[in-house]
């Protein structure tokens, strides 16, 4: 093992022994102390599986075999969730060939942020994580399963799943995916239609085909954004089948590794001779092996929230101090959109997870003793399935790329770090994504632009106010103001600036996520505005100095100064779109480097 990555891994835990060795106990008691159907009364059981089938009746009251909960967040409204409709239907067959059953146990809220983004409802965004993991909750608090299998994939509904599952840690856990679509219009012509767009050369008719062309079919959109880093994050952390993540939807694979699932997951409960709880499988070791894969692959960074929720549910204290340190020795190994011109069906065919995890394990960057749902621990997640006779079975991993434009080693890597560097200074800590940004602009200096809402940068663009060196920063966006919303709808703007030659960057307290581009971002930055950050004191005017390189991100301020400023205050949040229903969100959440969530004391 890196010397490095060993000593993160301890670090985490050690800061974290008292929360997890707590969070063991509850698990333990619930092993032990919780009903399970041979403990539940008569009148529990038979509402329990009233609509079952007088089949799957006579298995339950048998008590001997498993019964499977899928938690679903299935809706046609989002492509990637589209494609889980057959699902049940199809675990369910699979669970009684094996003997077993399966329920669905629930379901939860699934929101798309392309939809959303730039509206309204992308302030409900994030918030929907925690409902999601309450949902989940609920889901699974009957207690008539002995494991659960996850279904979703995007953005906030996987995090949400996995802290929700948690709190059962003693149930066997899968995450079951659907895949991504298929390539459409190339990511790089959908930015420069974007841009043309946001300059005005063409109109919406054009923008709307070329979006169409991009988004088209039922699956995941097809850049490596959070949804697609989701699913790279739970294959590391040992809760999804090795290789299953980017197979295409409605493919005979896709269906033969959602029967293999349900059937695999019936060989690991309580009741078999291969128990793997949760618990046992979400340790230190998972969360950095995670943490090291999306580094590699140039993961979003809304997984510098994410994961250290995640973790939180599992007992764990994780910083981004560990991201920066783990970046620092991580060098980046995959090319995908925005890090690059491929997309997710392209870096698959290169040799997709199993060729990664291969590379990285070889160089001693993540922990092969890890334990996981299948095989014999982390290090046999170098495999990839195949359809034989209608029969999956599992083989090696590419042992080299097939890409190495798309895909390469850490001998040979694109960047010698993982392209996630904190920022500190006397505005405060946040991050910064650097793996799509060139060299010549990790290093800006400039004037700052101080807007307290995304929609206000547009009219300062069509005026040609920015048409200079500047450092946009748009404040109270963080998730105490107003939930913060990723602010996507700056990307087009700032890129036709720089472009046009000017120095320019973006720092604020709100998100970018994974579709960051080629505009140095300074993110997530706490103390957020409406919490006494010094972002609040800022104007226009103040030089801000952000170095992706040594890690600074600060105001050229006398500190005298700074302090004799009048802070402004954060704008009202309407309560519109639902978003009076999620105020004491907003009253209750934490820091965004503590996870932005407000479900833990």
């Amino acid at each position: 093992m890196h010397a490095d990555i060993l000593r993160v891994t301890r670090a985490i835990e050690e800061r974290s022994k008292d929360l997890r060795d707590d969070y063991l106990s509850d698990v333990d008691a619930m092993r032990l102390g919780a009903p399970d159907r041979k403990q539940l009364s008569c009148g529990n059981l038979a509402h329990g599986m009233a609509a079952c089938s007088s089949d799957d009746k006579s298995v339950i009251k048998l008590m001997d075999a498993a019964n499977i909960g899928i938690v679903t967040a299935h809706n046609d409204m989002l492509s990637a969730h589209e494609p889980y409709k057959d699902y049940p239907e199809r675990i369910k067959a699979a669970a009684r060939r094996m003997g077993s059953t399966a329920q669905i146990a629930g379901g939860v809220p699934a929101m798309c942020d392309g939809v959303t983004q730039g509206q309204s409802g992308m302030e409900l965004s994030l918030f929907s994580r925690d409902i999601i993991a309450q949902a989940t909750a609920v889901s699974l608090s009957h207690q008539m399963f002995d494991a659960a299998l996850l279904l979703g994939v995007c953005d906030k509904i996987i995090p949400g799943l996995l802290i929700g599952a948690l709190q059962f840690g003693h149930l066997p856990v899968m995450t079951v995916p659907a895949g991504p679509m298929t390539s459409g219009l190339s990511n790089k012509e959908k930015v420069r239609i974007r841009q043309l767009f946001a300059e005005g050369k063409i109109g919406r008719d054009e923008l709307l085909e070329a979006e169409s062309q991009s988004y088209h079919s039922p699956g995941t959109c097809t850049f490596y954004g959070t949804a697609n880093s989701n699913q790279v994050m739970v294959e590391a952390m040992g809760l999804q089948l090795p290789g299953s993540s980017f197979v295409n939807p409605g493919t005979p694979l896709r269906d033969a590794l959602t029967d293999f699932a349900a059937e695999h997951i019936t060989r690991i409960t309580a009741q078999s001779r291969d128990y793997r709880p949760m618990a046992e499988v979400v340790d230190a070791r998972a969360l950095v092996n995670a943490l090291v894969a999306l580094l590699a692959s140039g993961g979003s960074t809304n997984h510098c929230i994410h994961l250290i929720a995640i973790a939180r549910a599992a007992g764990y204290r994780m910083n981004w101090s560990d991201f920066d340190s783990i970046s620092s020795v991580t060098p980046l190994i995959a090319r995908v959109y925005p890090n690059g011109s491929a997309d997710v069906n392209h870096f698959h065919a290169a040799g997709g997870t199993g060729a990664l995890f291969s590379a990285l394990l070889d160089t001693g960057l993540m922990h092969a003793d890890a334990k996981t749902c299948f095989g014999n621990g982390f290090g046999d997640f170098c495999q990839e399935p195949t359809l034989i006779d209608g029969q999956i079975e599992w083989r090696s991993a590419a042992a080299t790329s097939l890409d190495p434009e798309i895909l390469t080693t850490p001998a040979t890597p694109f960047a010698p770090n993982g392209g996630v560097k904190l920022l500190e200074g006397n505005l405060g800590r946040s991050v910064i994504k650097t793996s799509a940004v060139q060299e010549q602009h990790h290093i800006v200096e400039a004037p700052a632009v101080v807007i307290d809402d995304q929609d206000d940068l547009k009219p300062l663009f069509e005026a040609g106010e920015l048409d200079k060196d500047c450092v946009v920063v748009v404040r109270f966006q963080g998730p105490a103001a107003n939930g913060m919303p990723e602010l996507h709808k700056l990307t087009p703007m700032l890129g036709v600036l720089q472009d046009k030659g000017h120095k320019v960057a973006l720092v604020t307290d709100g998100r970018m996520s994974g579709a960051s581009g080629k505009v140095p971002a300074a993110i997530h930055l706490v103390p957020e505005a409406s919490q006494g950050g010094p972002l609040a004191k800022i104007q226009t005017g103040d030089v801000i100095r952000l170095d992706a390189t040594t890690g600074e991100l600060s105001a050229q301020i006398d500190e005298t100064e700074i302090k004799s400023r009048t802070e402004a205050q954060a704008p009202k949040v309407p309560r519109t779109v639902g978003r009076g229903l999620f105020s004491n969100n907003r009253l209750a959440v934490s820091s965004a480097e503590e996870g932005a969530s407000s479900l833990f004391i």
